[in-house]
């Protein structure tokens, strides 16, 4: 493999808004599924994260492909359902991309301690930045499945060693911590604008 599988993330993180500053829908999706095979490299710990964010992913793309110059960007998709009065609705884009966003900060929380923890093992690694990120928007249920999910984690030895490739693991780690973070956080900032940064599962 050449360089990590971090590579091309970080190539896309570069494309994901236009020189004016608006987000694109397409490239910042294509990041996210960029991730999916670094998450399929945990296995069936983060099975139930894979295809929760896979799902997102499809529901954002199918809204953007039934009409493309509409959805170019991204926060339009969520001005359209804030408008409309569906953005609550747990089958909304609005819904997928907060989802999407809170997944993703997950990923960023748990490579971020995979890096500045040499110590813990992946199963601490995972439940710190769940409890950090996902937790107070899941509910029991979901609480309990992730809880269960995380003692499946892999060896971290072993993990960091498949992910790495040809590159410099670390150092991409922290490119993409750093470069993905603040994109997620105007994520945040947007929902938060239009009252729906803050949806629970139920």
């Amino acid at each position: 493999m050449e360089g990590t599988v971090f590579t091309p993330s970080l190539e896309g993180i570069q494309h994901v808004k236009t020189p004016e500053g608006e987000m694109l829908t397409k490239p910042f999706l294509d990041v996210c599924k960029n991730i999916l095979p670094v998450i399929e490299k945990f296995g069936a710990a983060m099975a139930l994260v894979k295809s929760d964010i896979g799902g997102n992913i499809t529901r954002l793309e199918s809204k953007y492909s039934s009409n493309p110059t509409q959805f170019n960007f991204l926060y339009n998709m969520v001005k359209i359902e804030v408008e409309t009065k569906t953005a609550k609705a747990s089958s909304s884009c609005t819904n997928g991309l907060l989802w999407l966003t809170r997944a993703m900060d997950f990923l960023v929380e748990l490579f971020r301690n995979l890096l500045e923890h040499k110590d813990w093992t992946m199963s601490q690694a995972c439940s710190d930045s769940y409890s950090k990120t996902l937790k107070k928007w899941h509910g029991w249920l979901a609480s309990s499945s992730f809880t269960v999910a995380m003692k499946l984690a892999p060896d971290r030895k072993k993990f960091m060693d498949v992910i790495g490739g040809t590159g410099d693991i670390n150092g991409d780690i922290e490119k993409f911590c750093a470069t993905f973070s603040p994109l997620l956080e105007e994520n945040h900032k947007f929902l938060a604008s239009v009252g729906l940064d803050n949806l629970k599962a139920s």
